[in-house]
């Protein structure tokens, strides 16, 4: 068969035939694999997985959740489009399973998901953890939740809660994650209709309790729905300082009243400061003005009665060496975790990724998660300076063209990879993988 296309020089046809050829679209994967190896990942997984198959022709569950991930890597976002996989003849061999799971195999795997061994695969993040050198300033530990939308509504935990887009069908997990190194320390998904607040305290503890023994917490971070008493009382417990947004309460919006003589100019132009000491020892009530003509970027929240200016309250237990500037601009940096959620849900596929059973979806996502975490060190392994994202890692190292085959008898994947630059590129990729841990980089994986 030929079909005609166009070209600049006329319109040539191109003959189409077919190939027994071993080809697999995701050749680079084999990086992915290697490096699991180095980590003894599977072991991992056989300890946190629930299954017991007892059929002799059963996929091992480590195959099953490999594969999976080797989907998510692939960016499936749904389990029928990590099936899609199968039609790609070499993949399985590349990810070292037996096959491609579908995507009912796929769905009786997570749906074997309890609590209890739910909590037991969340106990990857804190492996992940592990692998972090000790900061000895200590690592800030940031908390966030945010709104999964369900527009179908039907699956257990999908509830109608408040979004940004109104009330809406979703789920509202709550996630922990470390700002300096932007690790996932802790996830909990929670129904649809829990209030912002509801388990906080808790989820503080738990993450804390879990973290490896020399990861030392320097700094707590979270906004208005983690500002609650309780939260803060649980952070002290634990020994931790903290910065949470305050909420507007009336007796705050009171201080933004205030004439200009009861606020603080800063070196920051546009933006003032009024502290207020609390009643509980050891705390402080930073309120921030900001004027929006001179910082129309400014966050916050306007009062009717001060036009012209957005306002923002910080509570914190930081010590008074620590000015008010400085606490906001501390406080600053927990915008990064937005673009964590934002990773996981565009390009991890947590956005879709859910299942009828509320503790499946959970496991679901702490997968994800997992090779969330497994990305972030893959790429210090290699010894990358800044962070790329998956869409990124997919394009310049997982997506590679490769030949699979048995040259005398022995495994064999050949790259798609032209000219001497990039081959030279890919050779310094393996060799890095395989040669003992230093502190060399690999050129940037940035396209």
């Amino acid at each position: 068969m030929r079909l005609n296309i166009d070209t600049h020089s006329g319109s040539p046809s191109i003959r189409i035939g077919f190939t027994d050829q071993r080809l697999t679209a995701h050749g680079g994967m084999i990086v992915w694999s290697h490096f699991l190896h180095q980590q003894k990942f599977r072991r991992q997984l056989d300890a946190a997985l629930p299954h017991a198959p007892t059929s002799p022709n059963a996929f091992a569950p480590a195959d099953i959740a490999l594969g999976y991930l080797g989907g998510i890597l692939a960016g499936a976002d749904k389990l029928s489009r990590v099936a899609w996989l199968q039609s790609d003849p070499a993949v399985a061999e590349v990810l070292g399973i037996e096959a491609v799971p579908s995507q009912s195999t796929l769905s009786r795997f997570f749906g074997a998901f309890t609590q209890g061994s739910c909590q037991r695969v969340a106990a990857l993040h804190t492996r992940a953890l592990g692998a972090l050198p000790t900061r000895r300033e200590g690592e800030t530990l940031d908390l966030d939740w945010w709104a999964l939308l369900h527009e179908d509504g039907h699956q257990e935990g999908v509830a109608v809660g408040y979004t940004r887009r109104g009330l809406k069908p979703c789920h509202r997990p709550l996630i922990a994650a470390l700002a300096e190194s932007k690790l996932v320390a802790n996830y909990w998904l929670r129904p649809g209709n829990t209030a912002c607040v509801s388990g906080a305290a808790e989820f503080l503890r738990q993450t804390v309790a879990s973290l490896p023994a020399h990861i030392h917490i320097g700094l707590v971070r979270g906004d208005a729905g983690f500002g609650e008493a309780g939260v803060q009382d649980t952070a002290e417990r634990l020994g931790l300082k903290f910065i949470f947004v305050a909420r507007l309460t009336q007796k705050v919006q009171a201080l933004c009243r205030h004439d200009d003589a009861a606020w603080q100019p800063t070196e920051v132009a546009g933006l003032q400061v009024q502290e207020v000491g609390l009643e509980r020892p050891g705390r402080r009530l930073i309120v921030i003005r900001q004027w929006v003509a001179e910082r129309p970027e400014a966050g916050g929240k306007t009062l009717l009665e001060v036009p012209g200016y957005r306002f923002q309250a910080l509570v914190t237990n930081l010590p008074s060496s620590v000015d008010a500037l400085a606490v906001w601009r501390r406080y600053n940096g927990r915008a990064e975790i937005e673009n964590r959620i934002r990773e996981l849900g565009e390009q991890f596929g947590i956005k879709r990724l859910c299942c009828q059973s509320f503790w499946a979806t959970e496991a679901l996502h702490h997968l994800a998660i997992a090779a969330y975490n497994l990305c972030v060190l893959l790429q210090r392994r290699l010894g990358q300076l800044e962070k790329c994202e998956l869409n990124t890692l997919r394009w310049r190292l997982f997506a590679r063209a490769a030949v699979w085959s048995r040259a005398r008898g022995k495994p064999t994947l050949r790259l798609a990879v032209r000219g001497e630059e990039a081959r030279e590129w890919w050779q310094q990729i393996l060799l890095k993988l395989s040669a003992p841990f230093n502190c060399h980089a690999v050129e940037s994986l940035q396209a």
